[in-house]
């Protein structure tokens, strides 16, 4: 799927126009104190930016040139890579890598256990994978649990939302998994 950076970003740039707030899931991931971020899947760089701004060395990495050609110019500043999650390979780790916006639901089906593996390999010891998604398109959470015990993570939280509302099923979840 190709997509439109510029108009992607609009969306965005329009919610925080009205006043409601957009980054609810970098303020989850800034509150387990990271002092590195990957954004896997960044997009137009919403996530990674705002990261940015509160002082986290942070690389963002996308599929979509357009999306990356838009956070580039919005954060010339920030190392963006143009790369397909499943072979990532950064050839570093990172205190937390977070998959905001859907990413495992914009991978073609069947890639999700490779999706996992390619950024779980650049969470550091300790550190944690945090992504969240929605149940309602066919990947459920025991499905993307398995993936990350699979890629050497253990659960550690699950929300419902990125305000961290407790999780009691449902159609979106914000999940937690940590390396030992």
């Amino acid at each position: 799927m190709a997509w439109d950076g510029e108009e992607y970003q609009a969306r965005f740039d329009s919610i925080a126009a009205e006043g409601r707030d957009v980054h609810g899931e970098a303020a989850l991931v800034r509150s387990l104190e990271p002092a590195s971020v990957l954004d896997a899947g960044c997009g137009t760089g919403r996530v990674a930016i705002d990261l940015a701004r509160h002082g986290v060395d942070v690389v963002g990495v996308d599929v979509d040139a357009s999306m990356l050609d838009t956070a580039r110019r919005l954060a010339p500043g920030i190392p963006w890579h143009l790369s397909d999650l499943t072979a990532l390979d950064l050839g570093r780790s990172f205190d937390v890598v977070v998959m905001a916006g859907n990413v495992p639901l914009f991978t073609p089906p069947g890639t999700e256990p490779a999706l996992v593996a390619g950024v779980a390999a650049h969470v550091r010891a300790g550190g944690r994978l945090v992504a969240g998604f929605s149940l309602d398109r066919g990947y459920t959470v025991d499905d993307y649990d398995a993936h990350c015990v699979a890629a050497g993570l253990t659960p550690e939280a699950r929300y419902a939302t990125w305000d961290r509302e407790p999780y009691a099923g449902g159609a979106y979840a914000v999940s937690v998994h940590r390396r030992p």
